[in-house]
Protein backbone atom coordinates (compact mmCIF):
# COMPACT_ATOMS: atom_id res chain seq x y z
CA UNK A 1 0.00 0.00 0.00
CA UNK A 2 1.77 3.49 -1.04
CA UNK A 3 1.87 5.70 1.56
CA UNK A 4 0.07 8.67 1.57
CA UNK A 5 1.27 12.42 3.10
CA UNK A 6 -0.73 14.14 4.97
CA UNK A 7 -3.33 16.50 3.21
CA UNK A 8 -2.40 19.68 5.73
CA UNK A 9 1.69 18.61 4.44
CA UNK A 10 0.90 18.37 0.81
CA UNK A 11 -0.68 21.99 0.52
CA UNK A 12 2.10 23.58 3.60
CA UNK A 13 -0.30 24.96 5.60
CA UNK A 14 -1.11 23.85 9.44
CA UNK A 15 -4.13 22.36 11.23
CA UNK A 16 -5.40 26.28 12.22
CA UNK A 17 -5.01 27.02 8.05
CA UNK A 18 -8.56 29.24 7.38
CA UNK A 19 -10.22 28.62 4.09
CA UNK A 20 -8.32 31.64 2.68
CA UNK A 21 -4.92 29.69 3.57
CA UNK A 22 -6.58 26.72 2.03
CA UNK A 23 -7.18 28.87 -1.53
CA UNK A 24 -3.89 30.49 -1.51
CA UNK A 25 -1.61 27.66 -0.36
CA UNK A 26 -3.99 25.14 -3.73
CA UNK A 27 -3.07 28.21 -5.78
CA UNK A 28 0.40 28.63 -5.59
CA UNK A 29 0.69 24.64 -6.07
CA UNK A 30 -1.18 24.68 -9.48
CA UNK A 31 0.50 28.01 -10.67
CA UNK A 32 3.41 26.01 -10.32
CA UNK A 33 2.36 22.31 -11.67
CA UNK A 34 -0.13 23.47 -14.14
CA UNK A 35 0.27 20.64 -16.99
CA UNK A 36 -0.12 23.93 -20.08
CA UNK A 37 3.22 24.57 -18.12
CA UNK A 38 4.73 21.45 -17.83
CA UNK A 39 3.05 19.33 -20.81
CA UNK A 40 3.64 15.26 -20.13
CA UNK A 41 5.71 16.35 -16.61
CA UNK A 42 4.48 13.21 -14.45
CA UNK A 43 5.73 14.53 -11.53
CA UNK A 44 3.75 17.96 -11.52
CA UNK A 45 0.65 15.57 -12.65
CA UNK A 46 1.16 14.28 -9.81
CA UNK A 47 1.72 16.88 -7.43
CA UNK A 48 -1.63 18.52 -9.01
CA UNK A 49 -3.31 15.29 -8.22
CA UNK A 50 -2.13 15.11 -4.73
CA UNK A 51 -2.91 18.84 -4.05
CA UNK A 52 -6.17 19.20 -5.34
CA UNK A 53 -7.37 15.88 -3.60
CA UNK A 54 -5.78 18.12 -0.37
CA UNK A 55 -7.59 20.75 -0.96
CA UNK A 56 -11.28 19.00 -1.99
CA UNK A 57 -10.99 17.29 1.54
CA UNK A 58 -9.89 20.26 3.47
CA UNK A 59 -12.06 22.85 2.10
CA UNK A 60 -15.21 20.71 2.67
CA UNK A 61 -16.25 21.41 6.72
CA UNK A 62 -16.99 18.06 7.16
CA UNK A 63 -14.72 15.91 5.34
CA UNK A 64 -12.08 18.22 7.04
CA UNK A 65 -13.48 17.43 10.75
CA UNK A 66 -13.47 13.71 9.74
CA UNK A 67 -10.07 13.70 8.81
CA UNK A 68 -8.93 15.20 11.38
CA UNK A 69 -10.66 12.84 13.66
CA UNK A 70 -9.99 9.85 11.72
CA UNK A 71 -7.60 10.27 9.52
CA UNK A 72 -7.73 9.25 5.68
CA UNK A 73 -9.55 6.44 6.64
CA UNK A 74 -12.64 8.83 7.81
CA UNK A 75 -12.88 10.41 4.40
CA UNK A 76 -11.77 7.45 2.13
CA UNK A 77 -13.44 3.61 3.58
CA UNK A 78 -10.89 2.24 0.72
CA UNK A 79 -7.34 3.60 2.67
CA UNK A 80 -6.44 0.70 4.46
CA UNK A 81 -8.04 -2.26 2.73
CA UNK A 82 -5.69 -3.52 -0.04
CA UNK A 83 -6.42 -0.68 -1.59
CA UNK A 84 -4.20 2.62 -2.31
CA UNK A 85 -6.17 4.90 -0.81
CA UNK A 86 -7.58 8.68 -2.29
CA UNK A 87 -8.96 6.39 -5.46
CA UNK A 88 -12.07 8.05 -5.01
CA UNK A 89 -10.83 11.73 -5.81
CA UNK A 90 -11.32 12.70 -9.65
CA UNK A 91 -10.76 16.20 -11.35
CA UNK A 92 -13.50 15.14 -13.75
CA UNK A 93 -16.10 15.25 -11.12
CA UNK A 94 -15.17 19.10 -11.08
CA UNK A 95 -16.13 19.06 -15.04
CA UNK A 96 -12.42 19.03 -16.05
CA UNK A 97 -9.35 21.42 -13.73
CA UNK A 98 -10.11 24.64 -14.96
CA UNK A 99 -13.57 23.84 -13.81
CA UNK A 100 -12.19 23.26 -10.51
CA UNK A 101 -9.85 26.43 -10.84
CA UNK A 102 -13.49 28.13 -11.39
CA UNK A 103 -15.20 26.47 -8.44
CA UNK A 104 -12.44 27.58 -6.04
CA UNK A 105 -10.98 31.05 -7.62
CA UNK A 106 -14.52 32.22 -9.47
CA UNK A 107 -13.45 32.16 -12.82
CA UNK A 108 -10.23 30.60 -15.13
CA UNK A 109 -6.68 30.22 -13.44
CA UNK A 110 -3.69 32.85 -14.56
CA UNK A 111 -4.13 32.21 -17.99
CA UNK A 112 -4.28 28.43 -18.18
CA UNK A 113 -6.75 26.16 -19.41
CA UNK A 114 -9.91 26.55 -20.70
CA UNK A 115 -13.61 27.06 -20.09
CA UNK A 116 -13.18 31.22 -20.76
CA UNK A 117 -14.07 33.42 -23.67
CA UNK A 118 -10.92 34.91 -24.58
CA UNK A 119 -10.96 37.69 -27.48
CA UNK A 120 -7.39 38.30 -29.58
CA UNK A 121 -9.42 40.18 -32.12
CA UNK A 122 -10.97 42.93 -30.43
CA UNK A 123 -10.16 46.78 -30.31
CA UNK A 124 -6.59 47.18 -29.07
CA UNK A 125 -4.30 50.17 -29.14
CA UNK A 126 -1.98 51.09 -32.17
CA UNK A 127 1.48 50.56 -31.81
CA UNK A 128 3.72 53.65 -30.19
CA UNK A 129 6.11 55.15 -32.67
CA UNK A 130 9.50 56.36 -31.31
CA UNK A 131 11.97 58.99 -32.75
CA UNK A 132 14.86 61.92 -31.48
CA UNK A 133 15.31 65.13 -32.33
CA UNK A 134 18.02 66.94 -32.03
CA UNK A 135 17.71 70.93 -30.28
CA UNK A 136 20.64 73.34 -29.93
CA UNK A 137 21.58 74.29 -26.42
CA UNK A 138 19.62 77.96 -27.37
CA UNK A 139 16.24 75.79 -28.77
CA UNK A 140 16.49 73.85 -25.63
CA UNK A 141 16.40 76.48 -23.12
CA UNK A 142 13.68 78.74 -24.98
CA UNK A 143 11.51 76.39 -26.46
CA UNK A 144 10.71 76.15 -30.42
CA UNK A 145 8.28 74.85 -32.71
CA UNK A 146 9.37 72.20 -34.69
CA UNK A 147 7.83 69.88 -37.59
CA UNK A 148 8.25 66.03 -37.96
CA UNK A 149 8.47 63.68 -40.69
CA UNK A 150 6.88 60.51 -39.03
CA UNK A 151 7.02 57.18 -40.23
CA UNK A 152 3.21 55.12 -38.81
CA UNK A 153 0.96 52.88 -40.25
CA UNK A 154 -2.31 54.42 -40.66
CA UNK A 155 -5.41 52.62 -41.91
CA UNK A 156 -5.71 52.03 -46.04
CA UNK A 157 -7.91 54.90 -47.31
CA UNK A 158 -9.47 52.60 -50.17
CA UNK A 159 -10.70 49.93 -47.80
CA UNK A 160 -11.03 52.09 -44.55
CA UNK A 161 -9.45 49.40 -42.47
CA UNK A 162 -11.97 46.37 -43.67
CA UNK A 163 -9.18 44.99 -45.84
CA UNK A 164 -11.46 43.97 -48.34
CA UNK A 165 -11.58 45.05 -51.77
CA UNK A 166 -14.79 47.54 -53.03
CA UNK A 167 -17.96 46.34 -52.65
CA UNK A 168 -17.13 43.10 -50.85
CA UNK A 169 -17.00 42.21 -46.89
CA UNK A 170 -15.39 40.11 -44.53
CA UNK A 171 -16.62 36.95 -43.68
CA UNK A 172 -16.76 35.56 -39.86
CA UNK A 173 -14.73 32.87 -39.20
CA UNK A 174 -16.54 29.35 -39.19
CA UNK A 175 -14.14 27.81 -36.69
CA UNK A 176 -14.16 30.28 -34.39
CA UNK A 177 -16.83 32.23 -34.68
CA UNK A 178 -15.20 35.36 -34.82
CA UNK A 179 -12.84 34.96 -32.01
CA UNK A 180 -9.96 34.40 -33.49
CA UNK A 181 -9.42 31.89 -30.96
CA UNK A 182 -9.92 28.07 -30.38
CA UNK A 183 -10.44 26.01 -27.71
CA UNK A 184 -8.93 22.14 -27.60
CA UNK A 185 -10.12 19.73 -25.61
CA UNK A 186 -7.86 16.17 -24.64
CA UNK A 187 -8.50 13.96 -21.40
CA UNK A 188 -5.51 13.58 -19.02
CA UNK A 189 -5.31 11.71 -15.90
CA UNK A 190 -6.54 14.50 -14.48
CA UNK A 191 -10.17 14.77 -16.52
CA UNK A 192 -11.04 16.77 -19.60
CA UNK A 193 -8.09 19.40 -20.29
CA UNK A 194 -9.11 22.14 -22.18
CA UNK A 195 -6.99 24.92 -24.12
CA UNK A 196 -7.48 27.85 -26.17
CA UNK A 197 -4.71 29.08 -29.18
CA UNK A 198 -4.61 31.28 -32.42
CA UNK A 199 -6.91 30.20 -34.72
CA UNK A 200 -5.43 28.53 -37.81
CA UNK A 201 -7.76 29.41 -40.04
CA UNK A 202 -8.47 33.38 -39.91
CA UNK A 203 -4.80 33.45 -38.23
CA UNK A 204 -6.79 35.27 -35.01
CA UNK A 205 -8.33 37.82 -36.74
CA UNK A 206 -12.16 36.14 -36.20
CA UNK A 207 -12.62 36.94 -40.16
CA UNK A 208 -12.05 36.25 -43.36
CA UNK A 209 -10.92 38.22 -46.58
CA UNK A 210 -11.69 36.46 -49.87
CA UNK A 211 -11.32 39.40 -52.02
CA UNK A 212 -8.06 41.81 -50.19
CA UNK A 213 -7.91 45.14 -51.13
CA UNK A 214 -5.02 45.69 -53.62
CA UNK A 215 -3.68 48.70 -51.89
CA UNK A 216 -3.27 47.29 -48.55
CA UNK A 217 -3.06 43.41 -49.77
CA UNK A 218 -6.38 43.02 -47.06
CA UNK A 219 -3.91 43.89 -44.53
CA UNK A 220 -6.65 47.31 -43.78
CA UNK A 221 -2.86 49.09 -42.63
CA UNK A 222 -0.89 50.93 -44.71
CA UNK A 223 3.19 52.79 -43.58
CA UNK A 224 3.01 56.18 -44.51
CA UNK A 225 4.90 59.52 -43.71
CA UNK A 226 3.16 61.99 -42.03
CA UNK A 227 4.22 65.79 -41.16
CA UNK A 228 3.34 66.36 -37.26
CA UNK A 229 4.16 69.83 -35.93
CA UNK A 230 5.70 69.61 -32.24
CA UNK A 231 5.52 72.34 -29.65
CA UNK A 232 9.32 72.16 -27.51
CA UNK A 233 8.67 73.86 -24.10
CA UNK A 234 11.02 75.98 -22.91
CA UNK A 235 13.61 74.60 -20.23
CA UNK A 236 13.29 71.07 -21.28
CA UNK A 237 16.50 68.70 -20.26
CA UNK A 238 18.05 66.51 -22.37
CA UNK A 239 17.26 62.90 -22.96
CA UNK A 240 13.29 63.53 -21.86
CA UNK A 241 10.86 61.87 -23.70
CA UNK A 242 7.60 63.91 -25.35
CA UNK A 243 4.48 61.65 -25.43
CA UNK A 244 2.07 63.00 -28.17
CA UNK A 245 -1.30 60.97 -27.56
CA UNK A 246 -2.87 59.69 -30.68
CA UNK A 247 -0.08 60.37 -33.03
CA UNK A 248 1.55 57.06 -32.97
CA UNK A 249 0.25 54.22 -35.05
CA UNK A 250 -3.53 53.39 -35.71
CA UNK A 251 -4.93 50.86 -33.47
CA UNK A 252 -6.59 47.44 -34.37
CA UNK A 253 -10.04 47.13 -34.50
CA UNK A 254 -11.37 50.22 -34.11
CA UNK A 255 -8.78 50.72 -31.30
CA UNK A 256 -7.35 54.32 -30.29
CA UNK A 257 -3.71 55.17 -32.29
CA UNK A 258 -0.71 54.64 -30.13
CA UNK A 259 1.64 57.55 -28.97
CA UNK A 260 4.24 59.56 -30.94
CA UNK A 261 7.14 59.13 -28.45
CA UNK A 262 9.67 61.83 -29.17
CA UNK A 263 13.18 61.87 -26.95
CA UNK A 264 15.02 65.31 -26.78
CA UNK A 265 18.94 65.51 -27.46
CA UNK A 266 20.75 68.86 -26.76
CA UNK A 267 23.59 69.74 -28.42
CA UNK A 268 26.57 71.06 -26.75
CA UNK A 269 27.27 75.01 -27.12
CA UNK A 270 30.56 76.41 -28.19
CA UNK A 271 31.34 77.51 -24.51
CA UNK A 272 28.10 77.69 -22.16
CA UNK A 273 27.67 74.27 -19.96
CA UNK A 274 24.25 73.64 -17.98
CA UNK A 275 22.86 72.52 -14.77
CA UNK A 276 19.63 72.19 -14.24
CA UNK A 277 18.50 76.12 -14.74
CA UNK A 278 22.29 77.62 -14.61
CA UNK A 279 24.87 78.69 -17.43
CA UNK A 280 27.83 78.28 -16.70
CA UNK A 281 30.97 79.46 -18.95
CA UNK A 282 34.71 80.53 -18.39
CA UNK A 283 36.26 83.81 -19.44
CA UNK A 284 39.52 85.02 -20.08
CA UNK A 285 41.30 88.16 -18.88
CA UNK A 286 44.18 89.36 -18.20
CA UNK A 287 46.58 89.73 -15.10
CA UNK A 288 46.19 93.78 -15.65
CA UNK A 289 42.85 93.35 -15.26
CA UNK A 290 42.80 91.00 -12.91
CA UNK A 291 44.65 93.38 -10.36
CA UNK A 292 43.00 96.56 -11.11
CA UNK A 293 39.57 95.52 -12.63
CA UNK A 294 37.94 96.20 -15.58
CA UNK A 295 35.12 96.57 -17.46
CA UNK A 296 34.21 93.44 -19.76
CA UNK A 297 32.00 91.49 -22.08
CA UNK A 298 30.21 88.72 -21.07
CA UNK A 299 28.21 86.52 -23.84
CA UNK A 300 24.83 85.05 -22.26
CA UNK A 301 21.36 83.62 -23.52
CA UNK A 302 20.75 86.99 -24.62
CA UNK A 303 23.35 88.54 -25.59
CA UNK A 304 26.28 90.83 -24.93
CA UNK A 305 25.87 92.08 -21.55
CA UNK A 306 28.76 94.63 -19.74
CA UNK A 307 29.79 93.03 -16.55
CA UNK A 308 32.63 95.01 -13.99
CA UNK A 309 35.62 92.96 -12.77
CA UNK A 310 36.61 94.25 -9.11
CA UNK A 311 40.04 95.00 -8.81
CA UNK A 312 41.79 92.45 -7.19
CA UNK A 313 40.10 89.69 -8.49
CA UNK A 314 41.81 85.78 -8.12
CA UNK A 315 42.11 83.53 -10.85
CA UNK A 316 39.46 80.63 -10.94
CA UNK A 317 37.09 83.24 -9.17
CA UNK A 318 33.38 82.87 -10.10
CA UNK A 319 30.91 85.92 -10.14
CA UNK A 320 26.92 85.33 -10.69
CA UNK A 321 24.32 86.88 -13.46
CA UNK A 322 20.77 87.03 -12.09
CA UNK A 323 18.34 85.98 -14.29
CA UNK A 324 20.49 84.95 -17.44
CA UNK A 325 20.38 81.19 -16.87
CA UNK A 326 17.47 78.29 -18.38
CA UNK A 327 13.91 79.33 -18.21
CA UNK A 328 12.37 77.19 -15.66
CA UNK A 329 10.46 73.91 -17.40
CA UNK A 330 6.58 74.73 -17.68
CA UNK A 331 6.95 77.96 -14.28
CA UNK A 332 7.54 81.58 -15.03
CA UNK A 333 11.41 82.83 -13.96
CA UNK A 334 14.91 81.38 -14.74
CA UNK A 335 17.94 80.28 -12.93
CA UNK A 336 21.64 82.10 -13.20
CA UNK A 337 24.84 82.24 -15.23
CA UNK A 338 27.71 81.57 -13.39
CA UNK A 339 30.77 83.60 -14.77
CA UNK A 340 34.64 81.95 -13.85
CA UNK A 341 37.44 83.80 -14.56
CA UNK A 342 40.83 82.37 -15.66
CA UNK A 343 43.64 84.42 -15.58
CA UNK A 344 45.70 85.03 -18.23
CA UNK A 345 49.42 84.65 -17.95
CA UNK A 346 51.48 86.37 -21.09
CA UNK A 347 53.92 83.47 -22.10
CA UNK A 348 57.11 85.97 -23.94
CA UNK A 349 57.44 89.22 -22.89
CA UNK A 350 59.63 92.70 -24.14
CA UNK A 351 62.66 93.64 -22.78
CA UNK A 352 60.76 96.85 -21.47
CA UNK A 353 58.01 94.33 -19.92
CA UNK A 354 60.30 92.39 -17.90
CA UNK A 355 61.58 95.71 -16.58
CA UNK A 356 58.35 96.87 -15.63
CA UNK A 357 57.04 93.77 -14.45
CA UNK A 358 60.32 93.62 -11.81
CA UNK A 359 59.62 96.76 -10.74
CA UNK A 360 55.99 96.12 -9.43
CA UNK A 361 57.44 92.98 -8.14
CA UNK A 362 59.86 94.67 -6.16
CA UNK A 363 56.71 97.59 -5.05
CA UNK A 364 54.66 94.23 -4.09
CA UNK A 365 57.47 93.09 -1.49
CA UNK A 366 58.62 89.86 -3.85
CA UNK A 367 56.52 87.43 -2.75
CA UNK A 368 53.11 85.76 -3.08
CA UNK A 369 52.84 84.62 0.64
CA UNK A 370 53.05 81.91 2.77
CA UNK A 371 52.83 78.49 1.78
CA UNK A 372 49.53 77.09 2.52
CA UNK A 373 47.96 73.30 2.07
CA UNK A 374 47.37 72.31 -1.16
CA UNK A 375 43.61 73.65 -2.59
CA UNK A 376 43.07 75.78 0.00
CA UNK A 377 42.04 79.14 -0.75
CA UNK A 378 43.63 82.47 0.81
Amino acid sequence: MADKRDYYEVLGVPKTATDADLKKAFYKIAKENHPDLHPGDKECEKRMKEAGEAYEILSDKDKRAKYDQFGFAGVDPSYGAGGAGGGGFDFTGFGGLDDLFSNIFGGGFGGFGGGRSRTRNGPRKGDDVRMGISLSFEEAAFGCDKTLNVSRVELCDDCHGTGCAGGSAPETCPDCHGSGVVTTTQRTPFGVMQSQGECPKCRGRGKIIHDPCPKCKGQGRVRRQKTVNVHIDAGIQNNVTIALSGQGSAGYNGGPAGDLLITVSIRPHEFFEREGTSVLCEIPITVTQAMLGAEIDVPTLDGKVKFAIPEGTQHGETFRLRGKGIPYFRSSGRGDQYVTVSVTIPKSLTSEQRELVKKLDETLGGSAGKPRKFGRKK
